[in-house]
Parts: structure tokens; sequence; C-alpha cells
């Protein structure tokens, strides 16, 4: 019998978070294209800088709904007409409004690019904004709101941002807004935010795929070059504050037969020295399943099927104002609250008393950069990561800064970030659950004062 000869490794070859080119249309649009040759389905990310924070006094939700709008028909083509042609391209087409601004992400393959731009630019140029496709997605909208409200991890979240922002902060509230603001929002509205708002001169196009024998230049010249707008002056951006005071909050649901737990505060973000080490101890605390706090609350106790530790930039402008918010989050049986929040701080006291082990330093930097090759495999993973640097204020080899920086950074610094990042005495503890069974058993951890609270 004949065997073919046993394949042999190729050389291993060094990789790096891909580089974009930066450059500008004639209109004010910024434009960074990053050339992945192999990646024929090519992903683009409009980042507006059209913040939360600039919705009108009780209209929260206006850029929800804007964002939702801008597929849904244009001044060429009724809704039913934009989303087949879309089809006909292959593409997809997404937005959504956060705290830095909106996002419109679309993907398609690199054949009918130049169609799929056009369309794009279309949604972006003239949105039809009808009066009957808002108040349809206004209600679609105050539909939602009940089933998040019902939802422990979405309750838990809504609570702890209102506990640690000022109700006067936009942070403090939902971010796609409540009943009572959605209910006010009409076409008019959402006509008034874009024009105040969606301009080019406020935007970037970031553009990632293969883009071998693309006249990208014309092709964007042809597009988005005709969208048109005035001069956007900075934006200053407040100053983020919070309440960190350790205290725990009960979302009482009578009979559940879960807790859902949600532990945070508000930290260092992306431009602090600081957060490649947070990012690393903080992973090594709860980021996979064999970091600390699954490896005893999961894997030791049973209490749970998981619990993550995280951190996310809420906002950033580089001035010194951005902040992140850093958690750890998770669900545990109703009985067993009281001990599995013991067990929980016990680990937190354990961790500053005794640092992180060199083993868990190793893990967490083989696990965080060695899979970086993977995790940017598409497209769209890259155009992601880039359009966050852009609305974060970072520079565009801040992706690839970060996992050298991962890779220096040792036990002791990683030790120190993620004991800073969730002291014992500063965390602020939502619990969604049955407030007659779980009250009592935390209450006496005395980790901070305990306050119930229904809905």
């Amino acid at each position: 019998m004949t065997f073919h000869p046993q394949p042999q490794p190729g050389a291993a070859r060094p990789w790096a978070f891909p580089a974009p080119e930066r450059g500008a249309l004639d209109n004010g649009l910024t434009v960074l294209r990053c050339h992945r040759p192999g990646q024929q389905v090519v992903a683009v990310e409009i980042f507006v800088d059209a913040p939360l924070d600039a919705e009108p006094e009780g209209l929260d939700g206006v850029a929800t709904i804007m964002a939702r709008a801008l597929s849904e028909g244009t001044d060429q083509r009724s809704a039913e007409e934009f989303a087949a042609e879309l089809e006909r391209c292959g593409a997809t087409l997404d937005a959504h409004a956060d705290h830095p601004g909106v996002r419109v992400s679309l993907e398609v393959p690199v054949s009918r690019l130049p169609k799929a731009l056009a369309l794009l630019s279309e949604a972006l140029i003239a949105p039809a904004f009808a009066e009957s496709e808002i108040e349809r997605l206004v209600r679609n909208r105050l539909d939602e709101i009940p089933h998040e409200s019902a939802n422990p991890a979405r309750r838990a979240a809504k609570q702890l941002s209102k506990e640690l922002f000022p109700a006067a902060a936009r942070m403090s509230r939902p971010r796609q807004g409540t009943e009572e603001t959605v209910e006010a929002i009409d076409a008019a509205a959402v006509r008034a935010f874009y024009d105040a708002h969606v301009r080019p001169a406020a935007a970037t196009a970031v553009v990632v795929g293969d883009l071998t024998g693309v006249e990208l230049d014309k092709v964007l010249d042809e597009t988005l070059g005709g969208w048109t707008g005035a001069p956007a002056a900075p934006r200053p951006m407040p100053p983020i504050t919070a309440d960190d005071t350790g205290r725990v909050v009960i979302v009482d649901r009578p009979g559940a037969v879960q807790t859902q737990l949600l532990i945070g505060r508000v930290g260092a973000d992306r431009h602090d020295r600081v957060w490649p080490a947070q990012v690393l101890g903080t992973y090594c605390l709860g980021g996979t399943l064999t970091s600390r706090l699954d490896r005893v609350l999961r894997e030791e106790k049973g209490y749970t099927y998981g619990v993550r530790a995280f951190g996310q930039v809420l906002r950033s402008d580089g001035e010194g104002h951005g902040a992140s918010m850093l958690a750890i989050s998770g669900s545990v049986d109703t009985p067993n609250t009281g001990p599995a929040l013991g067990d929980l701080w016990k680990v937190l006291r354990t961790l500053a008393a005794e640092g992180l082990t060199d083993a868990e330093r190793d893990v967490a930097v083989q696990n965080l950069v060695g899979v970086a090759p993977l995790k940017y495999e598409t497209a769209a993973s890259v155009a992601g990561t880039l359009a966050d640097q852009v609305e974060q204020h970072l520079p565009d080899d801040f992706q690839a800064q970060l996992y050298a920086r991962l890779a220096e950074t040792g036990t002791v610094e990683a030790t120190a970030a993620v004991v800073n990042a969730f002291p014992v005495d500063r965390l602020v503890t939502v619990l969604v659950g049955d407030a007659s069974q779980i009250e009592e058993p935390v209450r006496a951890l005395g980790i901070g004062e305990v306050r119930v609270v229904t809905g």
C-alpha cells in the first residue's frame, strides 16, 4: 500500500491587527480602507457623531428610531422596494444608536459593492422618514420595552445604569428610550434629529475586504461623495460622573427560581495607560470558563452555569472625559444567592491579598493574544473594531499596540489593575430575584446597604 507523504507544517507567519489607510472625500467624510486579500464579502461601517446626549429632552430613543428608519425607504424607493434591492445585491444593512453615536453596517459580496454603496448612500442622503413607517417603528419599540423589562439580565442592566449615574445624565436612562419618551416620537422629531446631526463631516466610513480590482476612490466619489451637509463643529463631551458607593439593590421578582446578578462600577477607559493590564487582569478574574470566578462558583460550588467579568467602554473623547463599565454578571439559583455572593466576595478579597498567579497570567495572554488572528478572520470583525476606535477617538494602530502591550504585561501589574477595578467596598450590586428569599441572606453578608425595589 502506498501512502501519501505526511504533510509538514509551514513556517508560522507573524500576525498583527490590520492597519488601515486613512483619507477623506471632498464632502468631509473621513474614509478608512483596509485591503484584506481573500475576503470576498466586504464590510462597511459608517460612524456618525450623533450621540444620545444630543437627543432633545423628553425624546429619549429618537436616535434609535432614526437609525432603524434609515433602511425603511428613501425619496426614491419605498421600504419594500429598498429591501428588495438590498436582497438583489446579496447585502445586509443594519443601523443602531448608542451613547457615542449612530452606526450603520453593510455587508455585501465585493462584486456588488458599487450597487450596495449606492443604496447605503441613498439611505443616508435621502431617507423618507415616512409618517406611517415611523409610527410602525415606534409601535415596535413600545412592544419591545415590556419584554426587556421581563428579561432579568436587561432589567439588571437598566437598574445598574440608574444607580450609577445622576438622574440628569443620559447614561442613567435606557439607551432606546422609555415608554413615555418613545410615545412622544413622530416623523417630525426624527427628521429634526437627522437634519441636526447626520452629515458627512461628522462621519467616518470604514471599508474592509478584498479590494483587488475595485476602483474604491471612484466608487466612493460616485456614492457617498454625493452626501452633503454643513461642516461639523467639535462636540464637547461632558465628564462622566458616577456614584459607586458600595450597596445592594434587589429588584423584586416574586417566585423567581434564579437570581440575576450584575455587579458594577465605572472605571478607566481605553485611553488610560492601565487599560491593557485591566483587560488582562479582568480576563483572569472572569473572562472564560477557566477563570477564577468560574472555577469557584461553577466548578467547586455548582452555583451557576457561568459568571463573567468584563470591561466595556461607555464613551470616550481622549480628553480624560471617558469611562468604561466594569462588571461581573451571571445567574445563580435562588437558595444559593447569599452563599454565591459570599464566595464571590471571598474571591475578590483573596485576589487582593494574594494576587494572580503567573500561570493565570500566561493562560490569559495566550487566550487573548494567541486567538486574535481567528477573532479577526472576517472583514466585519475588522471593520467593527476599526469603527470602535473611531468612535472612541483612538489612533488607527490602537488594537495592534494593545496586543503588544498585553504580551508585555506582567502578573503584578495585571493584579494591581484588576484589584483597583473591582474593590470590594466600591461595588454596586444589582440582584433581580425573589426578595423574600434573598434579602436576609444578602443583608447578612455586610457588603453594603440593601434596598428593595419593584418592577
